[in-house]
């Protein structure tokens, strides 16, 4: 049994494989891979994108999705070993992953982090517990990482190339920038959008505007490791126009400053004096034609102006509807 929590779990071709075999299944949507299977979506937070695709794509497949959330009546969980249960918990984990793995054939995990600890947060505890006490296969619906969307990524910009003939990923600059937003978010589409873009042999910069706001070390790392490997490098910036000149893909984020984590009235006059790190129709102009794209939601004229969002370079609405077709690879691949 395996599961899909992390890209750094799986290898470039086996990861492609799955890019592919999204690419065969956006041709053709309607199968019967998943004809008598059963997925539970668990939502720990709120989603448009990820609840509907994966109730859609089960459906495509021929099988039947399971939304469950705290809101929905679900009760609320332990994830701790060990922990004396006389506060909120009505349930652990543990039995609440045994008995769904009873019940249906694959189990979606979205989770974020409490936004108070990140020596805490990083642990992935959630996530983590549930595919230690699942039978089933496990999915990372998002927590802090986001493979789904990696994915998505990478396929919407391998179909973009091949439609402009500018060949394969490999060397192509990367650009990943921190963009303003209003208050502190999670790490996790930044933590997966540098490390798919290393390990498809990628040049990768990551541009943020101090050092406090380089991503956790695990990530830099994997990253770092993917790209030697590649003959590639990883480069940290926070300069606008150097690592904007000649970029052939810029992703834009917002993520708060890990050393801030839980004391985020500290960071925000820092994050404040950073709004002109929005990706512009000025920056664009530096780039080499560059694809542009956000994971969605965003936040018009505060992280992407309505030009650059709007315009011909944008990929954002094929990268979200990607995520429909790369999860139907995904779920195709755990239960086959």
């Amino acid at each position: 049994m395996r599961h899909f929590l992390t890209t750094s779990d799986w290898t470039r071709a086996e990861l492609q494989a799955l890019i592919d075999d999204a690419r065969a299944m956006k041709e053709s949507p309607i199968g019967d891979a998943l004809k008598g299977k059963t997925i539970a979506l668990l939502f720990l937070n709120n989603s448009l994108r990820t609840r509907t695709s994966f109730d859609v794509g089960a459906h495509q497949l021929g099988g039947h999705a399971i939304v469950l959330s705290p809101s929905g009546g679900m009760w609320p969980l332990e994830f701790n070993d060990g922990a004396v249960m006389d506060g909120d918990a009505e349930e652990h984990v543990k039995e609440a992953a045994a008995v769904l793995s009873r019940y249906v054939d694959l189990i979606g995990v979205r989770a974020f982090p409490k936004f108070q600890d990140w020596s805490e947060d990083r642990k992935d505890k959630i996530l983590n517990a549930f595919a230690k006490y699942s039978s089933v296969p496990v999915i990372n619906m998002e927590t802090i990482t986001h493979p789904c969307q990696e994915l998505a990524h990478v396929m919407a910009l391998q179909e973009r190339f091949e439609l402009d003939n500018r060949g394969p990923l490999d060397g192509k600059k990367f650009v990943l920038t921190w963009t303003y937003h209003p208050k502190p978010l999670n790490t996790a589409v930044a933590n997966s959008g540098l490390m798919i873009a290393a390990k498809f042999g990628m040049d990768v910069t990551l541009l943020c505007p101090t050092e406090e706001y380089v991503l956790d070390r695990r990530y830099m790392e994997q990253a770092s490791a993917d790209c030697k490997a590649n003959g590639r490098t990883l480069t940290v910036s926070h300069d606008i126009d150097a690592a904007y000149d000649g970029a052939e893909v810029v992703y834009a984020k917002s993520w708060g400053a890990i050393p801030y984590f839980g004391e985020w009235e500290a960071e925000k006059p820092i994050r404040d004096r950073f709004r002109h790190f929005i990706v512009d129709e000025d920056k664009m102009r530096r780039t080499d034609n560059a694809l542009v794209s956000h994971c969605l939601p965003m936040r018009r004229n505060v992280k992407m102006t309505d030009a650059v969002f709007d315009g011909p370079t944008c990929i954002a609405y094929e990268e979200a509807e990607n995520r429909l077709h790369v999860q139907k690879a995904i779920m195709k691949r755990l239960v086959g």
